[in-house]
């Protein structure tokens, strides 16, 4: 026959393991997260192979915290979890579209498809910033490909209306995508008229000179 004292010395030592595991859950979490951001980040600024291996990194991570929740579901999976299975999908899926011009999928990046549709959706903010930086750099051409790509993951997201239901929080993310568009597309707006009036100017300039 146990003791108490013995059986409430059991369920403090089990109560400690869980504990040192949500700690060490949480800080995987944390991590997986800022690797993805860092490899977001450093796609934009072109350095591919450090973002890939951040990426490589991110994954890794969240291999272990899905080999850890077949032991400890309740710990593992939580807002903070899917936060960060969010963040590496958009990472891997604005990857993929700036080297191969593709999307990943969600089985080949192995994340639940819920999570890969609202990291889908936070891609088109990114794509917002590639279609600035390219009007900065005088390429309208570039900027129409993104504003391109951006109307096709929204329009496509539009499309999945039954998905409102299922998935937390992507009307709210298309409803910032679409304010985003907008404004992205009255910025490649104005600059093609720009360019096109300065290049008219141009053509102006030189028939004037011609004798």
């Amino acid at each position: 026959m146990h003791s108490l004292e013995n059986i409430l010395k059991e369920i403090k030592k089990e109560l400690k393991e869980k504990e040192e595991v949500h700690e060490t859950a949480q800080k995987e979490m944390r991590r997986a997260t800022s690797l993805s951001k860092q490899a977001i980040l450093f796609a934009h600024e072109g350095k591919m192979k450090e973002a890939r291996r951040l990426i490589t990194e991110a994954q890794t991570i969240i291999r272990r915290l899905d080999t850890l929740a077949t032991v400890h579901s309740s710990i593992v999976h939580s807002g903070l979890f899917n936060a960060a299975l969010q963040e590496y999908a958009e990472a891997t899926i604005f990857l993929k579209l700036i080297e191969q011009q593709k999307f990943a999928t969600p089985d080949e990046i192995k994340v639940p498809s819920v999570d890969y549709v609202l990291g889908l959706a936070d891609v088109i903010g990114e794509y917002r910033r590639l279609t600035l930086d390219a009007l900065r750099e005088g390429d309208v051409r570039k900027a129409e490909r993104c504003l391109k790509t951006m109307d096709e993951i929204f329009m496509e997201l539009m499309a999945m209306e039954e998905a409102y239901m299922l998935v937390p929080g992507l009307r709210r993310k298309c409803d910032v995508a679409r304010k985003i568009i907008e404004a992205t597309r009255g910025d490649v707006t104005m600059e093609a008229r720009r360019n096109a009036l300065e290049q008219h100017l141009k053509r102006l300039e030189k028939s004037s000179k011609k004798p």
